[in-house]
């Protein structure tokens, strides 16, 4: 049996006491994961939920969302996180392309998760911060799932049309989380570990619960990331390994609490989501005493592919080399291996790497043409096996290590009635890395200002998907073809910025 929820049983029966998630003073001991776990499964099986069936979760970093989580892998579930501030018609998309039976949610903010399931007739389950109500005393064991079975779905990749889902396997999940533990940060059931990223996300659901789960370390949580809380946190909770993004360094440097902070409980620090300023990385080894490692990976790659392993050289700059049990390339158009030094597509192979895109066999086969999955990323390599990212094939914009895929952001643009064309861009943000940005062009005797446009898609959106920059133009620049050519209109960015 290879069921990813396996390893939550095994700790449990290894260490019952051990803490295993907490969220300030609130705590789950791994036995009280395991029950409160159980008692979803159960109620999943009275549902009529099956193996193979899909079950939305969309909650913030509350004790209840590793409840849901295994609690649904119990059961022989596929998991679909949802980023709980997703609007309506974002909700309805999951739901719908996932054909979702059940979803789980929080007692707060949840008027979108239930309109979108109440209009499509499925069960939407409110539960508690801390998990169900009544958690119960007995446990299930886990369904059994073969190791290519899908155990998650996570949406990505929207810059071609609506997200995909990408389809991580049990061993997908379980090889990278292991990789994880053993090789990359070298957990133990003594460890701390911050969980500050989103376990929406890939990164925060491998490398943090996926992982400290399986080492039997104790996740802690904070809800929402605050550079001042986390450093509170860190010292509090003697946190041994710290997982973010480079914005998330950049505050807690940033802070007014950073000068007199101690961090002295850091063993590890990791960083990804986005390149890390060579500078940020500097300065906060200077400042709090701890290395940090980092490395590179996709929602498509479980995600860690490559990573600047722990005792062995590490160039800042790079993210590393290849994991193990993990191939990587840098390639041409062509699918051949390009020349040491020179930029080209990395391409990845591994027991990491994804199924497929959920329901669309076309899209797989053109993101794995010949085993090998085409990132988007350019690169170069080393004669060391060390990679650089160049720039991004794809349009992704990364704010703040939250992805924002352009053609989305459009499509709710060509819906106002005045918007003739439009065009998303990332611009460069000091804090953020990448900010939203828009080019817009009105129809014909329409009049509309920057910010009632900002509005009109803040309302349809989650918050950091609207754009903070619009500008109007006459027309948007084109080339031979017709095709909006976004590089000129990044070169563009900086009329009308916000203030």
């Amino acid at each position: 049996m290879t069921n990813l929820a396996a390893n939550l049983v095994r700790t449990a029966r290894l260490s019952p006491d051990r803490p295993a998630v907490k969220l300030d003073e609130f705590v789950l001991t791994y036995a009280d994961l395991y029950t409160a776990a159980s008692a979803i499964a159960c109620d999943l099986a009275r549902r009529g939920v099956e193996a193979g069936d899909r079950v939305a979760v969309s909650l913030p970093n509350v004790p209840a969302f590793p409840v849901v989580f295994y609690g649904a892998l119990l059961a022989g579930a596929v998991v679909v996180p949802m980023n709980p501030l997703l609007k309506r018609r974002e909700v309805d998309y999951y739901l719908r392309d996932s054909a979702a039976m059940v979803v789980y949610h929080s007692t707060e903010g949840t008027e979108a998760v239930a309109v979108a399931s109440d209009e499509l007739g499925i069960d939407a389950i409110a539960v508690p911060v801390t998990g169900p109500d009544s958690p119960g005393s007995g446990t299930a064991e886990p369904v059994p799932r073969l190791e290519d079975d899908t155990a998650v779905i996570l949406y990505t990749s929207g810059t071609t049309g609506r997200p995909k889902g990408a389809e991580l396997t049990h061993r997908n999940l379980s090889s990278n989380a292991a990789t994880t533990v053993e090789t990359l940060l070298q957990t133990s059931a003594q460890d701390t570990v911050m969980g500050c990223l989103p376990l929406f996300h890939v990164f925060g659901l491998t490398c943090g619960l996926n992982a400290s789960v399986l080492a039997g370390s104790c996740l802690t949580l904070m809800s929402r990331f605050d550079a001042a809380k986390a450093l509170q946190v860190i010292k509090r909770d003697r946190v041994t390994v710290f997982e973010g993004v480079p914005t998330m360094y950049a505050a807690m440097l940033n802070c007014a609490e950073g000068a007199e902070a101690d961090l002295s409980s850091l063993r590890t620090c990791i960083s990804g989501g986005a390149p890390m300023p060579v500078e940020v990385l500097a300065e906060f080894e200077k400042r709090f005493g701890c290395e940090i490692l980092e490395g590179y990976g996709l929602s498509e790659t479980s995600p860690v592919a490559c990573f600047n392993h722990p005792g062995q050289e590490r160039r800042a700059g790079t993210i590393g080399v290849a994991i193990r049990g993990c191939e990587v390339r840098v390639v041409d158009e062509h699918g051949e291996d390009v020349a040491e030094g020179v930029p080209g597509e990395i391409a990845i192979r591994g027991e990491n790497v994804m199924a497929g895109y959920w329901g669309r066999p076309g899209d797989t086969a053109a993101a794995i043409p010949d085993g090998w999955f085409r990132s988007g990323d350019i690169a170069t390599k080393d004669a060391d096996g060390y990679l650089t990212i160049v720039d991004r094939k794809k349009d992704i914009i990364i704010r703040g290590g939250y992805n924002v895929y352009p053609r989305e952001v459009e499509e709710v643009l060509y819906e106002h009635p005045a918007v003739a064309e439009a065009a998303v861009v990332g611009v460069p943000h000091p804090e953020l890395g990448e900010d939203v940005a828009a080019a817009v062009a009105l129809k014909q005797d329409c009049v509309v200002s920057p910010e009632e446009l900002r509005s009109f898609v803040k309302a349809r959106l989650a918050a950091y998907k609207y754009p903070r920059t619009v500008w109007l133009l006459d027309s948007l620049p084109k080339g031979p073809t017709g095709k909006i050519l976004r590089r000129e209109v990044q070169s563009m960015a900086g009329a009308d910025r916000p203030d």
